[in-house]
């Protein structure tokens, strides 16, 4: 059990915690979450130990093993598989011991113990962990060292999990990883048999993981049964009747003091108004809701290009003249929505570089519209933003010939409402950087947008918000992410990178899940894994491709009509924009004490407009009844 009591903390003088207290039983699976800056990591620091409170304690019964991924990854001369095998202390201390004691009765507590343990199957458990986070058996052998942060990352990550503690500790534990070893992360948590807190901005994760909810808010903690969208229900029912309460009370206060105020001063009336004051005491102080701010972007849309936007024909890419990627035969038109799926290492974030035209083609031939301009998201892009600057400055430098009110104007299509786009960039947050470099990407309102990995440091709200935005979005979309729920929502085409090539998934999101699973237990079987044609059955394979090649065909269709109707939407909106202009100007009573031919210019105006708007209304319906029978008859 962990038990929380009265906990209060503060960093430079801010009120983190306050008094907070929360019980979570030995074995639950529980989400920490909360928005960003509550303080969730750093109430996982204190949980570790690393940090003292000012007041209050944690507690968990003595012999407890915590587990806990520190951000420092291990970077020695030590194999990765050392490195994990490292991590279970008492084994680690037991082998040495074995190697030299002497004693043969505690040789053979040694080797009891060992065995009571597992000690000796440790190596293949330890192996299949590396594997599931992306390590083949090659690269489990190479040291520490020569590996990259990220990947060092996952190493670290590896050596808790095989550690087995009684009290899992893991802050945005998917943030180094990729799509395939997320999948694997969710399904190893999901049958863990102790006590895990995670904090994750990954919905999908929080949902199939967690059986309760811890929520940190106004320096509180609260604790919800269920998963993430459990909990995410219960609290809006909460909010909802925490209004209901605030509005009879704000009622009930008003009606009192209506009284109180007619009354107080009549003598008859004294001792009822002094009746009424303590009823209004006794209410209490005003009910407090406090809802969280709503999160929105908008993607500016671009104008219409001729299909298609890019086509590769036998297109090679790489480094330094030596290929990643071949046979490269693809196409992506305005409207396509595609995800890019395939390990990390396989060439994802490459082909995204070569179709953004950050490399070229080593061979084969790639075709590109005149007029196309590509909205390109990568995180390491956050390193070339000057800290120094403000998001005003950065974005101004972008557009040097825009007005401000322009730079501001789209600065807040992303949230950055005054205060944030004056705040020097080397004080935002990972998330509002990130929010900065999607501005940054769509200042010129581009017709593709390529996101690799554009959710790591946005928070639930934002990822939400960025799913909207990219639905809404009028141009073509290409995404990497580990985020499953975001290649859900967004995507309706797969891309598979693998083999040194790219090719298109015959399946959806689901179909890929559990040929990931499908595979790793094959493999921790020791049997021979499927290949990617057999993970799935032939006939729902071709049923599927049938499926989008016939959705494809719908949509090209239905284009025309759609097109149609956002030309006509726009004029519409328009039109009512001059026609509520026009009415305030009717409506100004000065108007008509002037002069006369101004009011009745004004009125003939409006006639006009309101004609073209009958006009346009009527295209618009007969526009979307021709678009209905197309398609009922396309599906037919």
């Amino acid at each position: 059990m962990l038990q929380i009591s009265e906990l209060t903390y503060r960093v430079g003088g801010r009120l983190l915690l306050d008094r907070a207290s929360v019980t979570i039983p030995a074995g639950h699976k529980v989400a920490l979450v909360g928005r960003n800056g509550t303080g969730k990591s750093t109430l996982l620091r204190l949980i570790a130990g690393e940090l003292a409170p000012d007041a209050g304690e944690v507690s968990v019964p003595n012999g407890t093993r915590m587990g806990w991924v520190r951000q420092e990854a291990p970077a020695g001369p030590e194999s990765l598989i050392d490195t994990v095998l490292a991590a279970d202390t008492e084994r680690a201390a037991l082998m040495a011991e074995a190697e030299t004691a002497t004693d043969p009765a505690r040789i053979a507590d040694i080797h009891t113990r060992l065995a009571d343990i597992g000690a000796y199957a440790a190596e293949a458990r330890a192996a299949r962990i590396l594997s599931g986070l992306g390590f083949d058996a090659e690269a489990q052998k190479r040291p520490c060292s020569d590996f990259s942060g990220g990947w060092r990352m996952r190493v670290a990550l590896a050596a808790v999990l095989f550690s087995e503690p009684d009290l899992l500790l893991l802050d945005e534990p998917t943030n180094h990883l990729d799509l395939e070893a997320t999948v694997w992360l969710e399904d190893y948590l999901r049958t863990y048999p102790r006590t895990i807190l995670i904090v994750s901005h990954d919905r999908e994760l929080l949902n199939a993981v967690p059986t309760t909810t811890v929520h940190l808010d106004q320096l509180k903690l609260t604790l919800y049964g269920g998963n993430y969208d459990q909990f995410v229900r219960e609290r809006a029912l909460k909010l909802e009747n925490l209004k209901s309460q605030a509005a009879k009370q704000d009622a009930r206060r008003e009606h009192l003091q209506k009284f109180v105020d007619r009354f107080r001063y009549k003598a008859s009336k004294a001792r009822q108004a002094q009746s009424k004051l303590k009823a209004i005491e006794k209410l209490g102080p005003r009910i407090q809701v406090i809802e969280d701010s709503a999160v929105s972007f908008d993607f500016p849309s671009p104008e219409e290009l001729a299909p298609p936007l890019i086509a590769l024909e036998n297109a090679e890419v790489g480094y330094d003249g030596r290929p990643v990627l071949r046979k490269l035969n693809l196409r992506i038109d305005s409207d396509d929505r595609i995800a890019l799926l395939g390990a990390n290492g396989n060439g994802k974030s490459t082909l995204v570089k070569l179709l953004a035209n950050r490399l070229p083609t080593l061979a084969g031939e790639m075709r590109r519209s005149g007029k196309l301009r590509v909205g390109y998201f990568a995180q390491h892009q956050a390193d070339e933003l000057n800290l120094d600057w403000t998001p005003v400055q950065q974005v101004q430098a972008a557009m040097p010939t825009a007005p401000v009110e322009k730079v501001r104007a789209h600065l807040g299509r992303f949230g950055f409402i005054q205060s944030k786009a004056d705040t020097r960039i080397g004080s935002l947050s990972g998330g509002e950087k990130a929010k900065l470099l999607l501005a940054l990407m769509t200042r010129d309102a581009p017709h593709i947008l390529m996101l690799d990995e554009p959710t790591n440091h946005l928070d639930i709200d934002s990822r939400d918000a960025l799913v909207d935005a990219l639905n809404d979005y009028a141009g073509a979309v290409i995404v990497i992410s580990h985020d499953p729920s975001l290649i859900a929502l967004t995507a309706d085409r797969l891309w598979l990178v693998a083999d040194g090539t790219c090719k298109p998934f015959d399946g959806d999101l689901e179909d890929y899940r559990r040929l990931l699973l499908d595979k790793g237990r094959a493999e921790a079987r020791g049997a021979r894994p499927q290949d990617e044609t057999a993970a799935t059955p032939a006939a729902g394979r071709e049923v599927r491709k049938e499926q989008r090649r016939s959705a494809a065909e719908i949509r090209q269709v239905l284009a025309p009509f759609r097109k149609r109707m956002e030309r006509l939407e726009k004029e519409m909106a328009e039109l009512s924009k001059r026609k509520t202009g026009l009415e305030t100007k009717l409506a100004d009573p000065n108007l008509y004490a002037g002069d006369v031919a101004a009011a009745t210019k004004l009125q003939i105006d409006l006639a006009w407009v309101e004609r073209d708007l009958a006009r346009v209304e009527e295209e618009w319906l007969t526009a979307a009844a021709e678009m209905e029978e197309t398609e009922a008859n396309l599906n037919a």
